[in-house]
């Protein structure tokens, strides 16, 4: 298990898994009152949420399939990063994508976020690639089914 420090200036409790598979933990938002996010709308919210990730990892903040689907609210630069060197408070980016506007009421769950670790990479440069069946296909190069 990995041992993250987290300083939590919210009202609200700690990040945490709802289930013992799940992958992402809630984050809440730490307002005072109501916001409604307009159709079309971008805000950024606060959580009240401090990390220090270890170096190698990062913390990835995802929408909730719920607020996507039911509401068209997501997290506009999905997935946003946090780096592990990054001490500010954790916000997330949310965009009404409805034509209704939708009210984010304190301590709402608004994104879920993952942390995962990650590689540094090293750049070898070479003169050419290795072949493969797929080649420079792009969008939609291997068909629809």
């Amino acid at each position: 298990m990995l041992k993250v420090k987290i300083v939590n200036k919210s009202q609200w409790p700690d990040p945490a898994y709802a289930t013992v598979a799940s992958a992402g933990m809630d984050l809440r938002a730490d307002i005072a009152e109501p916001v409604v996010l307009k159709p079309l709308e971008r805000r950024l919210v606060p959580t009240g949420i401090f990390i220090e990730l270890p170096a190698g990892y990062e913390a990835q903040v995802r929408p909730r399939s719920g607020l996507a689907t039911k509401h068209g609210v997501t997290v506009i630069n999905s997935p946003g990063t946090v780096d592990a060197d990054y001490r500010g408070e954790l916000k997330v980016s949310l965009v009404n994508l409805s034509s209704e506007p939708f009210e984010i009421v304190p301590g709402e769950r608004i994104a879920q976020m993952v942390v995962a670790a990650h590689e540094t990479v090293e750049w070898e440069k070479v003169e050419a690639l290795s072949e493969t069946e797929r080649g420079a296909g792009g969008w939609g190069s291997t068909g629809a089914k």
